[in-house]
């Protein structure tokens, strides 16, 4: 790594559909991020388990697999408390109790102009 190189933070994006999670990819990249892809909160799980600093994690609730996304935002909250966690959904809206402590959560679609403030909030890239 040279010099003038910086470290860009990690999110890793939880969407089983593909279209959905590109466009949440492409906007974590424009706004500076290096970006980790999981199809499943299964698979997001193994990739939280190998270590890599991720920044944020950003999960839809309704996925296959043994747990859903609203598990897994617990799961991060409660096992990597220093990952923000963003939960989206287009088919529910959970409770604010559903939510863990300091998860915030968005509607689909994706308004991405409002999206940015709030993910960008406290992560200065």
């Amino acid at each position: 790594m040279s010099a003038t190189s910086t470290i860009k933070p990690i999110v890793l994006i939880v969407e089983d559909e593909f279209l959905i999670r590109m466009s949440i990819v492409h906007f974590f990249e424009d706004a500076g991020f290096d970006t980790l892809e999981a199809l499943s909160a299964d698979n997001a799980k193994l990739i939280l388990n190998k270590g890599i600093p991720i920044s944020i994690i950003f999960t839809d609730i309704d996925m296959p697999g043994s747990i859903n996304g609203l598990q897994l935002a617990w799961i991060v909250s409660e096992n990597y408390p220093y990952i923000r966690v963003v939960v989206g959904s287009g088919r529910s809206r959970p409770a604010e109790s559903d939510l863990p402590n300091g998860a915030i959560f968005f509607p689909k679609p994706y308004d991405f102009t409002a999206l940015k403030p709030a993910i960008l909030h406290n992560n200065p890239i």
